[in-house]
């Protein structure tokens, strides 16, 4: 059932907000080390699970295309469907959904890193969010995050639910440089309006990160397992005003109990990860963003240009 009067009422504030933002910060020629452009990717999403006496298996495969239009000055359009291949799942999955489609912008006030977002974020929510990071020293940072969010997903019909839920975590991030290996802890209200903490150890590699995670819910309890990010090729790559490529990376997790709901956050830009971060590398180089880049990236000459 389409809700007419939150729909509109909660994205007409938000439009409002980023009206007055745009006016008095207009989005600049240059930025992100680069002219504007427009980025399309797809990705995959793979699930399988062992939780039914009755099969043996459930898989769930679904495709993730996607763009980002750079405005420069760090603002960025972000868009994504979850397109389902093959669901065994349940019928929650069979649907074309909307993984993300908002609007951000990144800055900083001193040593203070920030990134505002709002719109359609993944795990079916849509609101207003703001992370923010503050490294306090080459090995010692800050990290927080807020968002007020509500609801909206595709079935048989459009279901949106006006914001009701006030989401924040707040903790702190340890890098050894000498060991490529970072420590991240948080204390947060989540999704589902569980309160929990989590703990995190990440080893850093050429394209490549793993780590262990656990965490702790006041409603769903303990639990934990191991996640790994890989970059994908090609690491070499051409800037042009508009690009295709693949996903900048391919995530995979693993969870011992399978407790879908505790803990739970969402992303608000489709390819965000453990790995890199939600802050672009050239605003802040902390974490793995002190290690040779995944991607070298090289503006395409012109045709008038001489090598």
């Amino acid at each position: 059932m389409f809700h007419r009067n939150p729909f509109f009422r909660h994205f007409a504030i938000v439009a409002v907000l980023l009206a007055v933002s745009l006016c008095a910060s207009p989005p600049k020629a240059k930025g992100q080390g680069s002219s504007p452009s427009i980025d399309f990717f797809s990705g995959i999403n793979f699930g399988f699970s062992d939780m039914h006496f009755e099969r043996q298996y459930d898989v769930l495969l679904q495709l993730t295309p996607g763009f980002k239009f750079n405005f420069g000055n760090h603002w960025q359009l972000a868009g994504q469907a979850v397109v389902p291949i093959v669901n065994t799942y349940g019928e929650q999955y069979k649907y074309v959904q909307i993984g993300a489609f908002n609007i951000s912008k990144e800055f900083r006030i001193s040593k203070l890193h920030l990134k505002a977002s709002a719109g359609v974020f993944d795990m079916y929510r849509y609101g207003v969010d703001l992370k923010a990071f503050l490294p306090l020293c080459g090995w010692f940072a800050f990290e927080g995050q807020m968002g007020y969010v509500g609801t909206m997903y595709f079935n048989e019909t459009f279901h949106i639910n006006k914001p009701n839920t006030f989401v924040w975590t707040v903790g702190g991030d340890i890098y050894l440089s000498q060991w490529n290996t970072q420590f991240r802890g948080t204390v947060g209200r989540y999704l589902y309006r569980d309160y929990g903490i989590e703990a995190e150890a990440m080893r850093h590699f050429n394209h490549t990160t793993v780590s262990v995670y656990g965490h702790w819910s006041n409603e769903y309890g303990l639990d934990g397992g191991f996640r790994i990010v890989i970059a994908l090729p090609p690491y070499h790559r051409k800037h042009r005003a508009v690009n295709f490529r693949l996903a900048s990376n391919y995530q995979m997790s693993y969870s011992v109990m399978y407790k879908v709901y505790s803990n739970r956050m969402y992303h608000t830009d489709p390819e965000e990860n453990i790995r890199h971060g939600w802050f672009s590398r050239d605003l802040l180089q902390w974490g793995s963003h002190t290690m040779e880049p995944d991607f070298i990236i090289t503006e395409k000459k012109k045709k008038n240009e001489t090598p």
